[in-house]
């Protein structure tokens, strides 16, 4: 009886643990068998395996190959094992030798094989090539997913285009190159274009919410006719944010890697910008699926996460945003699995202020009664109006507004180093942005003078504030605050963060 083993990882979640490819070759009636939960598509690797140790002129072992996945109450998915299945066959049956000698102990192996023995690109990689790099094992993996390993494993990651280079780095006959897939033109990530701000005109209200809102991570409503720029002002908000930090980078890139999409090269710095349609389910938008895949909340992780047409999406799909946005994490259970995936996104919503989207119009087109207008409203919960930051009215643009000059320093790069500085102060200050302050923190870092004091407890009494409403408006304040560099918050940023949610004056709670 001949023995080998190999070292993979499978995925979990947004977790990679250790699997050991034991592969054990005996006497008897010629068999291949995988055991160790395997999915389908693993029970389908041994005839991959086959055709490619064959078409690479091995031999294939004629007795029975018995392959173990441990630990084997693990769920197992993916073609990643082949290439660790092929090369257990080959140890096992002394047609390859490891010239390092060194095994399953620091080494680890990942790829597809094609039916030639090329290598193909498996998904959800990112997390592996962050564990090994922890414990400080060398990876091989397809050349279209060494500059995603790279990303989390600089130095320890080779690439390899087929099963015979592997092998031959293996016995060591030709090394792979460490960064071989660092350089390559065809895998640099796309960038995208830039959006400015001042492609929006006029909306000077609307846009200095959103300046509020990217300085302290908020939740806008942005309520409209059609064409009055709602969507514009939500896609120019992520040039407006601060770039994502190396650990928030690679923290960005596992969820988009898990979630099955292939990076193109390193992770840019960008914050992430989903837009998912008005027909999405509540699988879509918070994960789901057989393997629990991550959602559109968590792919905007810290990003934005732009709802337009907010009172088309189904009520139940509303309603899972409310958990989210409190602790910004979000539990995807199933029969077979249970993971956790973090959630901090922005959320950017954009509605019609009536169904024909009318209402407000000078020129006096809308012909929906109040009841229908309050149907349409009532769509969006009152629990979930409480958890949004800010609400405001964008009004239709006036015809000379198109062709007036934007002002000066209104552009998105003069109105991101205002938001950069306002969230340096705020980081120094509590670790966090201001939209994710917890209870404590609130209480000691959203003082108000006197007056703002004042001005805080009127606004409650008369608009009748939820306890979770006041928290949010002394976030806002705070924001406001520390756009302008003060220390204390004052009546005037009280009352403007007041003023920025529209539909608590518009309709007072009884």
């Amino acid at each position: 009886m001949s023995f080998a083993r190999v070292a993979c990882r499978a995925q979990l979640g947004l977790s990679a643990p250790l699997v050991q490819v034991e592969v054990s070759l005996a006497a008897g009636l010629p068999a291949f068998c995988i055991v160790g939960l395997p999915a389908m598509v693993v029970r389908e690797a041994k005839e991959r395996v086959r055709a490619a140790l064959l078409n690479s002129r091995f031999e294939f072992p004629a007795g029975r190959i018995t392959v173990n996945l441990a630990p084997a109450d693990l769920p197992k998915e993916g073609g990643r094992f082949d290439l660790p299945i092929a090369i257990g066959v080959l140890l096992a049956s002394r047609q390859l030798r490891d010239a390092a000698d060194t095994g399953a102990a620091a080494r680890e192996l990942y790829g597809e094989l094609g039916l030639t023995g090329e290598l193909k690109a498996v998904p959800g990689l990112l997390p592996a090539a962050e564990q090994a790099r922890r414990a400080g094992h060398e990876l091989i993996v397809p050349h279209a997913n060494a500059a995603e390993a790279w990303a989390a494993a600089p130095g320890l990651v080779r690439g390899a285009g087929h099963l015979l280079e592997v092998c031959a780095h293996l016995d060591g006959t030709r090394e792979l190159s460490a960064e071989s897939a660092r350089d390559r033109d065809d895998l640099r990530a796309p960038v995208r274009a830039r959006l400015d701000l001042t492609d929006v005109r006029g909306q000077l209200h609307a846009k200095r919410a959103l300046t509020v809102a990217a300085a302290g991570g908020h939740s806008l409503l942005l309520i409209g006719p059609p064409g009055c720029g709602k969507s514009m002002l939500a896609q120019r908000l992520p040039g407006l944010l601060p770039p994502l930090s190396p650990a928030e980078t690679l923290e960005v890139a596992a969820i988009a890697s898990v979630s099955g999409a292939r990076l193109r090269g390193a992770p840019g710095t960008e914050r992430p910008f989903r837009a998912p349609h008005h027909s999405a389910t509540v699988p879509a938008l918070v994960g789901g699926g057989t393997r629990a895949r991550p959602g559109e909340i968590s792919l905007a992780h810290r990003g934005v996460l732009f709802l337009d047409e907010l009172p088309e999406f189904g009520r139940r799909v509303l309603e899972t945003l409310r958990e989210p946005l409190e602790t910004g994490v979000v539990c995807v259970a199933r029969a077979a699995l249970q993971t956790q995936y973090p959630a901090e996104f922005q959320l950017i919503a954009a509605m019609n202020p009536c169904p024909c989207g009318a209402l407000g119009d000078p020129g006096g087109s809308c012909r929906c009664t109040p009841a229908l207008v309050q149907r349409y409203r009532a769509r969006i919960s009152g629990p979930l109006l409480d958890r949004l930051d800010m609400h405001i009215e964008v009004p239709r643009i006036a015809a000379g507004e198109f062709e007036a000059p934007p002002a000066a320093g209104a552009d998105s790069a003069a109105t991101a180093r205002l938001v950069c500085r306002a969230r340096e102060l705020q980081l120094a200050r509590q670790g966090t942005c201001n939209a994710r302050l917890g209870d404590a923190e609130l209480q000691r870092t959203c003082v108000a003078d006197e007056a703002g004091r004042r001005v805080l407890e009127l606004a409650m009494e008369r608009l009748q504030l939820s306890g979770r409403a006041r928290a949010r408006v002394l976030k806002v304040a705070r924001t406001i605050a520390d756009l302008e560099e003060r220390p204390v918050i004052g009546a005037a940023h009280v009352g403007e963060a007041v003023m920025l949610r529209c539909l608590d004056r518009a309709a007072p709670r009884t």
